[in-house]
């Protein structure tokens, strides 16, 4: 994938991938690179979610840094 994937899109494509295994409709050919694209998809949502947590505990950080300025 050459362009950046979305956590929205990479979680609704694996979503879509664990469907298909639920109902049985992959072929054991198929089968290696549905699991390959599945590990791809969690690294790519896992990643986000992670940014995303660092990032809304650095902004925390920085509001509760101006309201201690504000108070002093």
């Amino acid at each position: 994938m050459n362009t950046e994937t979305h956590y929205t899109e990479a979680f609704e494509e694996l979503k879509r991938i664990v469907a298909t295994f639920e109902r049985g409709d992959v072929s054991v050919d198929e089968l290696p690179a549905k699991i390959e694209r599945t590990a791809q998809l969690i690294r790519i949502c896992k990643s986000k979610l992670a940014t995303t947590d660092e990032d809304v505990h650095r902004i925390l950080e920085e509001l509760d840094g101006i309201s201690s300025e504000t108070i002093s």
